[in-house]
């Protein structure tokens, strides 16, 4: 049986471009029952709940996650491993844990350590902006977008489904790729135009 998504819990940990962009999309297509954004930052989290992106936050990363169905980590790389390493006792059983990191070996690797009975999937969206931060989040960032999902030998398919609803969700467009793979194609895919670049 399929997962129902729009029953699920959704916390975002990182209320950044990717962050709050991602709680945009969810609240804007009324996704999911609930998103809760987790930041350092109280400013932020305030910030965020009065854009609407997100029903409620806090800067205390356990209450923030305990209680998710889905944990997104949407900071950069190093602390997204830092954060896998914090949370997985905190998490509830089945929870998925989801990212949206630019290099997904290393991630994933993190992720192998989380405990049993939570499910990770690696994931990297590919869209940006030139800026950063949650002042420049929008709800359309995704749209259209290829959401690169990196499933470990250990996810079950009910998790990948439930990833790939999320991605569907926020109008993104799943793409499924082992993670050396995925890391392979990124580093043509960005390191080439700036080899280019510098030779010219």
């Amino acid at each position: 049986m399929e997962p129902d998504f729009g029953r699920t819990k959704v916390a975002i940990v990182g209320l950044g471009l990717m962050g709050g962009s991602l709680a945009a999309a969810l609240r804007k297509a009324e996704a999911c029952s609930q998103v809760i954004g987790v930041a350092r930052n109280a400013n932020t989290v305030r910030m965020a709940q009065q854009l609407s992106f997100i029903h409620r936050g806090t800067t205390d990363l356990r209450a923030g996650v305990e209680d998710a169905d889905v944990v997104v980590l949407a900071t950069p790389v190093r602390d997204i491993i830092t954060t896998l390493d914090q949370i997985g006792p905190w998490l509830k059983p089945g929870c998925l844990v989801l990212d949206v990191g630019s290099s997904k070996h290393a991630i994933c690797a993190a992720m192998e350590r989380l405990p049993a009975q939570v499910q990770p999937v690696g994931g990297h969206p590919m869209c940006g902006k030139e800026s950063a931060g949650l002042t420049v989040a929008e709800p359309d960032l995704y749209q259209d977008r290829i959401f690169v999902l990196c499933p470990l030998a250990r996810t079950a398919p009910e998790a990948v489904q439930l990833a790939q609803a999320l991605v569907q969700a926020i109008g993104a467009r799943p793409l499924f790729l082992e993670p050396e793979r995925h890391d392979r194609l990124v580093a043509i895919i960005s390191h080439l135009p700036y080899l280019l670049a510098v030779t010219l």
